[in-house]
C-alpha cells in the first residue's frame, strides 16, 4: 500500500460488537486475567500496553516502514520523551554525534542531562560530511540527524550519515518531525531509527502532545527503548493516542497544502527589502536545495527568515502580525510565528534577528498580506 492509504486506514478495525467505524477510546488502566492467570487478550496494564497505543504504534510503523517492512514503533508522551529514550538506551561512556543546528531541547538534553550521566556528545555541522567523519570516535554509538534542522533549515544527507554510522559500527537516528513520513522516508535512505514529535504534523491540530521512536526492525536497541517506555512510564494516554491517530488520517491531505503555502511565502519574503535572509530548502539558492530535492518529495511547511535591523526589528514584525499567532510549536492548521532566540534563552546560538514560521492551512494570499503589512 502507498503511504496515503496507510495513513487513512492502517490499524483501523471495525468494532466487532457494535459495528462502530470510529475506534473506541479504551480508558481502562487495567485488564482482566484469565481464570488460569494468563492474559490471552494481550493487555495487562495501560502503562505497559493499551489498545489505542497499540493501534497508533502499528500505524506509525507501517507509515515509516511500509506494509512489507519490519518496522516497529514505541509511542511516548512527548517528542522529548522519545528523544530521551533513545539517548537513555545508550550506555555511559558512549559517544553521540549531533547537529550544531537542532531543536534546542535536544542539545540541552545532551549537555545538561546526559553529559553528567556519562554520555559524550559532539555537535557538528552535518552539512559537512567530512566534519562528521572527523568527529567519529572509537566509542561513537549514534549519529543523530535532524533534517530540515530547527531553526535554520539546514539539510543533511541522510544516506551519507547512515553510511558514516555503519562504518563506525553506530546507529543513525533521524528526527523526521519537520518533514513527516509523507515528505521524507529515512528508512529508504538507510537510517536505523526515526524519531517524531507527534505533537506536530502527525497530530496536526495543536491539541495533543506526543512522541514516537520507530525502528527499522525489532532490534535489541528497540527492545531497550521499549523497556525504558515501560519502566519509566513516559507514555501517552489512550485519548492522546486516539487523537494522534485521528490526526494521521488527514496527514496526506495536509502536507501538500503546508508545503505549497510555505513555498509561496518564502518567495514573497525573498523579494522583500526588509528581509535579509530566508531559510527554506525549496528555494533554488538554498545551500541544501539539491539534497532536499533528492531525499524529500516536497519541501515542507516550515521556514525562517531574518529581519534587517536586528532583534528589535524582528520583534516589531512579530508584534504587528494580525493573522499569524505569536506562539511556539509547529505543524498545526494555524500559522504561527515566533522570535526563536528569546524562546531558547540567553545561550541560544540562533540569530537574534530570526523569526521562525510554521505555515498553516490558511489561504496563502491572506498570509502574504499579513506579513506584508507587518514588514511595511
Amino acid at each position: 500500500m502507498n503511504p496515503e492509504t496507510i495513513a487513512a486506514q492502517a490499524a483501523h478495525r471495525i468494532d466487532g460488537e457494535t459495528g462502530a467505524v470510529a475506534p473506541p477510546i479504551y480508558l481502562s488502566t487495567t485488564f482482566e486475567r484469565d481464570p488460569d492467570g494468563e492474559y490471552s487478550r494481550g493487555f495487562v496494564y495501560s502503562r505497559v500496553d493499551n489498545p489505542n497505543r497499540r493501534a497508533l504504534e502499528q500505524c506509525l510503523a507501517l507509515l515509516e516502514g511500509g506494509e512489507a517492512g519490519r518496522a516497529e514503533a514505541a509511542a511516548f508522551g512527548s517528542g522529548s520523551a522519545a528523544t530521551a529514550a533513545v539517548f537513555q538506551a545508550l550506555a555511559p561512556g558512549d559517544h553521540v554525534i549531533a547537529p550544531d543546528d537542532c531543536y534546542h531541547g535536544t542539545s540541552k538534553m545532551l549537555r545538561e542531562i546526559f553529559a553528567p550521566w556519562g554520555l559524550q556528545a559532539s555537535f557538528v555541522d552535518m552539512t559537512d560530511a567530512d566534519s562528521v567523519r572527523r568527529s567519529v570516535l572509537p566509542n561513537t554509538r549514534l549519529i543523530w540527524v535532524e533534517t530540515p534542522s530547527n531553526p535554520l533549515l539546514k539539510i543533511t544527507d541522510i544516506a551519507e550519515m547512515a553510511e558514516i554510522a555503519k562504518s563506525a559500527g553506530a546507529l543513525c537516528a533521524c528526527d523526521n518531525t519537520w518533514a513527516s513520513p509523507m515528505l521524507q522516508r529515512p528508512f529508504e535512505l538507510s537510517a536505523d531509527l526515526v524519531v517524531h514529535s507527534t505533537t506536530k504534523y502527525l497530530s496536526g491540530h495543536e491539541d495533543v502532545t506526543g512522541g514516537a521512536v520507530v525502528s527499522r526492525e525489532d532490534s535489541a536497541f528497540l527492545q531497550r527503548v521499549r523497556l525504558i517506555q515501560n519502566l519509566c512510564g513516559a507514555v501517552p494516554s489512550p485519548f492522546d493516542c486516539w487523537l494522534t491517530l485521528r490526526g494521521i488520517r488527514t496527514l496526506p491531505a495536509r502536507m501538500p497544502h503546508h508545503s505549497a503555502n510555505a513555498g509561496r511565502l518564502a518567495r514573497f519574503l525573498q523579494d522583500n527589502p526588509r528581509v535579509s535572509a530566508v531559510h527554506y530548502p525549496g528555494l533554488p539558492d538554498h545551500p541544501g536545495h539539491d539534497i532536499a530535492a533528492r531525499q524529500m518529495s516536497d519541501f515542507g511547511g516550515m521556514l525562517s527568515f531574518q529581519v534587517a535591523g536586528g532583534r528589535d526589528a524582528a520583534m516589531d514584525v512579530a508584534a504587528r502580525v494580525r493573522l499569524f499567532v505569536r506562539a511556539t510549536s509547529l505543524g498545526g492548521t494555524q500559522s504561527l510565528i515566533e522570535h526563536r532566540a528569546s524562546i531558547e534563552g540567553p545561550e541560544s546560538p540562533t540569530p537574534d534577528d530570526l523569526l521562525r514560521v510554521s505555515v498553516g492551512l490558511e489561504n496563502v494570499d491572506d498570509l502574504i498580506a499579513d506579513l506584508a503589512q507587518a514588514l511595511s
